[in-house]
């Protein structure tokens, strides 16, 4: 079993890299050889001990898991635990599971996007253009007589403002997203219910994979009932 460990804002002994690997031999018991375990061992806002463990397997899958507690040596128990249970789920389908050669993978990224602000003819300065609007020698002394009726009953707009300025929609110019991280990844050939075993085994909320028939680019997910959803693409018609 090729084994690492990375420490990162975490002082490095070789007691806590003897812990991290009698605990993955525990779990390599499930998997033919070879086999390639990652653990990065890290805190977050200095007290919280996380474990990451990766974990990949002679036929093409990842096993992957985390977990976060008051001790490193806890985290390395509580991963181990969240692993093994899984890998129990799935024992024979990751046994019997091939690499499927026959589709090469295709590689996708993934993108992390923040909503960017209002530019200069965004919603700030729509609020700006409003106020400017109104006659700065009435500003702050509007009254429920700013407007007034007219002799047949229709409302006509107050001193300083311009007719249809209140009710006309002010124009918002969207910014263009930023950028926070883009990751490189590849989707794999393989079957729909391998993808979402692969899914469980990473613990993640999607995945995109290639179909093992079809040869297009699909993605299974998460739903909040416990079931999942997939995404199928269809061949362009010509």
């Amino acid at each position: 079993m090729q084994f690492s460990v990375t420490f990162r804002h975490v002082e490095a002994t070789d007691a806590l890299k003897e812990y991290a690997r009698e605990r993955m031999e525990k779990i390599r018991k499930y998997f033919p050889d070879p086999i390639a375990v990652h653990v990065v061992m890290s805190t977050e806002r200095g007290y919280n001990h996380r474990v990451d463990v990766t974990m990949q397997l002679h036929n093409g899958l990842t096993v992957a898991g985390r977990e976060s507690s008051e001790s490193m040596y806890s985290s390395l128990d509580l991963v181990t635990a969240k692993i093994e249970r899984q890998v129990r789920r799935y024992k024979d389908k990751l046994r019997s599971h091939k690499v499927k050669n026959h589709l090469p993978s295709v590689p996708w990224s993934h993108t992390v996007l923040a909503e960017g602000e209002a530019s200069r003819n965004g919603q700030s300065e729509a609020h700006a253009a409003a106020d400017d609007a109104i006659d700065p020698a009435v500003d702050g002394a509007m009254t429920d007589e700013a407007v007034s009726s007219t002799a047949d009953g229709a409302e006509s707009p107050g001193p300083g403002l311009a007719a249809g300025s209140i009710d006309e929609p002010i124009p918002v110019a969207l910014a263009e997203p930023k950028v926070v991280k883009t990751e490189q990844f590849h989707a794999d050939p393989m079957s729909v219910s391998e993808a979402i075993m692969q899914l469980n085994l990473l613990h993640k909320e999607f995945l995109v994979f290639r179909h093992d028939e079809s040869g297009l680019v699909n993605v299974v997910y998460r739903r909040g009932d416990d079931s999942y959803g997939l995404i199928e693409a269809t061949a362009p018609t010509s």
